[in-house]
């Protein structure tokens, strides 16, 4: 089954792009994944196609036009009803490895690409007439539009489908697979620089080598990721 990609979006030309390269690009044309983006400009009326308007209440920058975005998103969602819709905001909640497994596991998605001060909120008030929309963000940065957001989270699921990753253990052990960051990982030369690969790497003890794999997780979450660490242990209590 391929896994079916929908991108609403300004910008069109921006997808595959980089999705384009290395294991997803050749998923792509090997037809594990489709790419699909649509024009939302396509669904905007008047002699102008105008997509955006001033924000009631006044400030700064502009907002997308909620009767524009309904056109769209009723465009995607009729091609594939199938699909979860999920839009790239900021106002979202950040997704989770946990989420783009789900998605992953599931026939594709529609993503839709905010710009320029957002969405017109009604958007996604009372479900959307019955078809609900998943507000996403990717972290707390603010980038230009929803493009670059939606790019991440098309890569982080296509790396999860069958066939793409060499290995199917490839996934299993990475950040935030198990609410941990992943242990630190080293290479040849043995030496470099005056600074040694550790010991029990070495060693070719399977069970010492996993034993200080986990621990170094553990301690570098704790450390670094003081959030992740508490969901951790919340989640072994």
């Amino acid at each position: 089954m391929t896994f079916a990609a929908q991108i609403l979006t300004l910008y069109p030309e921006m997808f595959p792009g980089p999705l384009g390269v290395s294991l997803a690009g050749r998923a792509l044309v090997e037809g594990i994944w489709s790419c699909d983006p649509i024009q939302i400009r396509d669904f905007a009326h008047g002699k102008h196609k105008s997509v955006d308007d001033t924000p009631a209440g006044g400030g700064a920058g502009m907002v997308l036009r909620v009767d524009v975005l309904a056109e769209a998103v009723d465009y995607a969602v009729e091609r594939r009803p199938d699909l979860p819709v999920i839009a790239m905001t900021p106002r979202g909640k950040p997704i989770t490895q946990g989420r783009i497994r789900e998605i992953a596991a599931g026939p594709g998605v529609t993503i839709l690409c905010g710009r320029f001060e957002g969405f017109d909120e009604r958007l996604f008030e009372h479900s959307f007439a019955g078809r609900p929309i998943e507000q996403v963000s990717m972290g707390d940065i603010i980038l230009s539009g929803g493009e670059i957001g939606g790019l991440m989270a098309l890569d982080a699921c296509i790396r999860l489908l069958p066939g793409v990753m060499g290995a199917a253990s490839s996934g299993v052990e990475e950040s935030f697979e198990n609410d941990l960051l992943e242990y630190p990982q080293y290479t040849r030369p043995v030496e470099w620089e005056g600074r040694m690969i550790p010991e029990v790497l070495r060693s070719g003890d399977h069970a010492k080598i996993a034993a200080w794999r986990k621990q170094k997780a553990e301690d570098d979450t704790r450390l670094r990721r003081p959030d992740l660490w508490e969901r951790y242990r919340n989640a072994r209590d």
